[in-house]
């Protein structure tokens, strides 16, 4: 079992990647310049967005219910799930009723990003920021851009440590913007979830 497959033992194991239409994880990325950054919207038991970046050849991911902001002032809740395929990245269509997670999935952001942590001047890995328990990352993407910060917190959900994700204060920050309200076309085919709905039963 090579270590991407050991990372996505806990994707595979609580789908059936027969009846669902989710990515088996068995395709590579094209290799890219930076590492993938997208947000899905995900219309499961709750709305939610997944926060999903590119470490170690997986899409770390994180479950957003409020959405992110672009307010530095308002700290979303971000609750940690499973490590998912990164042509997860792509997928958008409806995950079957008896399914894990269950409900309708748009791509509703997509693009890069760049690691922003140093250390004595150089990089520090983001597998080393993840143990840290401290991301700092500029998004180059279309709904989301700018630095923000993912920083693990001391409180716990179902055994799993809450991150918060923030907006850090720089030229991008933008209090008045409230993209989750105004902004809910999928990124790749302009559905709204209704839409996907209906077209991929």
């Amino acid at each position: 079992m090579t270590k991407t497959s050991n990372k996505l033992k806990d994707y595979k194991k609580h789908r059936d990647l027969i009846k669902s239409t989710e990515p088996l994880g068995k395709s590579k990325s094209k290799k890219l310049k930076h590492p993938i950054f997208v947000i899905q919207k995900h219309d499961a038991s709750h709305l939610h967005y997944d926060f999903r970046i590119e470490i170690d050849g997986v899409l770390k991911s994180w479950a957003i219910p409020k959405g992110p902001s672009t307010d530095p002032s308002k700290k979303r809740l971000a609750i940690p799930t499973d490590d998912h395929p990164l042509d997860y990245a792509l997928f958008e269509g409806i995950i079957p009723e008896g399914n894990y997670g269950a409900g309708t999935v748009m791509v509703w952001d997509l693009g890069t990003y760049n690691n922003l942590r140093e250390k004595n001047g150089k990089p520090l890995s983001m597998k080393e920021c993840y143990r840290q328990g401290k991301f700092e990352i500029n998004i180059d993407a279309q709904k989301i851009y700018g630095n923000y910060a993912l920083i693990r917190t001391d409180r716990k959900q179902d055994e799993k440590y809450q991150w918060l994700l923030i907006k850090m204060k720089d030229e991008d920050a933008d209090a008045r913007r409230n993209p989750t309200s105004t902004e809910n076309e999928s990124i790749l085919t302009g559905r709204i979830l209704k839409e996907i709905e209906k077209e991929e039963k």
